[in-house]
């Protein structure tokens, strides 16, 4: 099976993190869609939201990654796009559960909050977790209207 192209994104908040996710990425054998940042200069996380955003409305990628200071910002950023569910997660209990009764699209991390060992092992669990479908097919329908 082809693994998915996964879009990247953060603000100068996320960078780091960001990094060693794409390189874990990378190492895993994902093509990578680094949509930026990559330095320390302030940028509006808005626009990294968006451009994760528009790579999963175009078909360029299939699932993204999205770091701020605290994942808080461009998680509501994430979410105003109707076909975007994005989950802020924290351990790897959220990052199964976002998966299999919400069919997460994108997972968001705080570059400030997360550690970078927990955050590539819920990144794992992200990628390798199925919807489950079934009654929370409906409930995940009514998030995109």
């Amino acid at each position: 099976m082809t693994k998915p192209t996964i879009a990247l994104a953060s603000d100068h908040g996320g960078v780091d993190l960001k990094t060693i996710l794409k390189d874990q990425l990378e190492k895993d054998g994902y093509s990578v869609l680094d949509l930026g940042t990559n330095g320390s200069a302030s940028v509006d996380y808005p626009d990294y939201a968006k451009a994760v955003a528009d790579a999963l409305a175009s078909g360029a990628a299939q699932r993204g990654v999205l770091v701020c200071g605290t994942g808080i910002g461009i998680s509501i950023a994430a979410n105003r796009h109707a076909h975007v569910r994005a989950a802020l997660i924290h351990d790897a209990f959220g990052a199964r559960m976002c998966r299999q009764h919400n069919d997460a699209n994108v997972i968001v991390f705080g570059g400030r909050t997360v550690g970078s060992e927990v955050a590539k092992d819920c990144l794992a669990v992200f990628l390798n977790t199925e919807f489950e479908g079934g009654r929370h097919a409906r409930r995940v329908a009514m998030l995109g209207e």
